[in-house]
């Protein structure tokens, strides 16, 4: 087993307008990408797991060839710049994707 950490290149979150917020997983090669690809792991079940959303809440969830990606987009559980904005640029919303096992 190793983490998602270990197997991705890049694994961020971005401001995806003021209501939603994106999220990437991308991978250095190709056998990564594929590996976590045909796991199985990454689910839209998991990602509401993770983030105690609504399937409802996902706007987008993909895996994406040509970039040897994973993304999804969620809409915002509050807006950005809103009163107590936690995290105005959606860029610290990564972490819980980091420590996901794939076999």
């Amino acid at each position: 087993m190793d983490t998602l950490r270990e197997l991705a290149q890049v694994i961020r979150s971005k401001n995806s307008g003021p209501f939603e917020i994106t999220f990437d997983v991308i991978f250095a090669n190709t056998a990564h990408y594929e590996r976590v690809k045909a796991s199985g792991v990454l689910t839209p079940e998991l990602v509401c797991r993770l983030y105690n959303v609504e399937p409802s809440e996902i706007i987008a969830f993909m895996f994406f060839d040509p970039a040897r990606a994973f993304k999804f987009s969620l809409r915002r559980g509050w807006a950005q710049g809103s009163v107590n904005e936690r995290d105005t640029f959606g860029a610290q919303q990564h972490v819980p994707l980091m420590d996901i096992a794939i076999p």
